[in-house]
């Protein structure tokens, strides 16, 4: 297993393809994560991991078909001139020890904006810890023709099979 990265990028890409799972993956591709396998986590941050919201900070490297552990929003558009947004957004506790991601998909921008806002404001309600203010990453795209993905992704780390060497 890969170690998780003080640092951990929130990256974005957009995909097309003849149905909307070519499309996915399309998008896994263009961030060159498509020979992974996804393992979809809920929302908490390891303490001490600063956020790239730049999506510049170095994704975790595996083979090809270890497991990714990702937090990730995707949004599909099959019509010409629909929308398809995907976000995560996130709040850090100020001690360090640790944050919340939350991910929303929609087909305006706006709609995915207050998700996010609404879901991390309901998230750390009523708790002791104190939070920064949240950030996020948004990314969107119109359907000209075929099927089109948005992908937002923030990757930990990766994982080799039992017993594979």
């Amino acid at each position: 297993m890969s170690a998780i990265y003080d640092q951990m990028p929130v990256i974005k890409a957009t995909g097309t393809g003849g149905t909307t799972l070519a499309a996915f993956h399309h998008a896994l591709v263009t961030v060159d994560l498509g020979f992974y396998n996804l393992v979809r986590l809920s929302s908490a941050i390891p303490p001490k991991t600063i956020i790239d919201s730049t999506g510049k900070a170095p994704v975790p490297v595996g083979a090809w078909g270890d497991k990714l552990y990702c937090v990730y929003a995707e949004q599909h558009a099959t019509e010409v001139d629909k929308e398809a947004w995907a976000g995560i957004g996130w709040v850090q506790r100020l001690d360090g020890g640790g944050g919340l991601f939350v991910e929303h998909n929609g087909a305006t921008e706006q709609f995915v904006t207050n998700a996010i806002h609404a879901s991390l404001r309901d998230l750390v309600k009523g708790r002791e810890d104190r939070f920064s203010a949240p950030e996020f990453v948004l990314h969107g795209a119109v359907c000209i023709g075929a099927p089109i993905c948005s992908l937002v992704l923030a990757p930990y780390e990766t994982a080799s099979w039992a017993g594979v060497q």
